[in-house]
C-alpha cells in the first residue's frame, strides 16, 4: 500500500488522528515514517511536548508500518506499547519512524524512534516498542 492510502485507511479507522494532525510520509512493507506537525497546544507545562501525544503519534505510525505490510482489508489492533522519554522534545514537529520487527501469524512486534528538531538538532526523544494482535479472518466475520 503506497502512504496515501495507509492515511486514508488511518483517517477513516481512528478520526482523532486528523484531531492531531497526523501525517504518513512514506511507508515500504515493514517500515512507516509519520509526523505529527508542531502546534502550541500540545505544549505542557514545562514547554515539553505531551507524553500522550507522544504515545499517540508512536502508535499510529506502527499500525502505519503494519498496514503497509498486510492486504488491505487486514486488521490489527495495538495489543502492548511500551515507552522511554530520553530527551525534552523542541517545540517543532514530532517524527516517528516505525519497523515492524517480526510479523507472525497472530502478533507484530514493532519499535519506534520519535524524533525532534530540524537537520542537525534532530535528535532521538523516545523509544517505543510494541506490538499488535492481528486478527484472523474467522474473527473479522464474528
Amino acid at each position: 500500500m503506497s502512504a496515501v492510502e495507509v492515511q486514508a485507511l488511518i483517517s477513516s479507522g481512528l478520526p482523532m488522528a486528523d484531531d492531531i494532525g497526523f501525517q504518513v510520509e512514506s511507508v515500504r512493507p515493514g517500515f512507516a515514517r509519520t509526523r505529527v506537525p508542531f502546534n502550541a497546544r500540545n505544549i505542557r507545562p514545562g514547554g515539553t511536548l505531551s507524553g500522550p501525544l507522544q504515545m499517540a503519534l508512536a502508535d499510529a505510525a506502527m499500525y502505519a508500518a503494519i498496514l503497509a505490510s498486510l492486504d488491505k482489508g487486514a486488521m490489527a489492533v495495538t495489543s502492548n506499547l511500551s515507552i522511554n522519554f530520553l530527551h525534552k522534545p523542541a517545540p517543532a514537529d514530532l517524527v516517528a519512524e516505525a519497523v515492524v520487527l517480526r510479523m507472525g501469524r497472530r502478533l507484530a512486534f514493532c519499535e519506534v524512534r520519535l524524533l525532534s528538531g530540524e537537520g542537525e538538532d534532530e535528535q532521538m526523544v523516545a523509544h517505543v516498542t510494541g506490538s499488535y494482535a492481528l486478527p484472523s479472518v474467522r474473527e473479522k466475520a464474528s
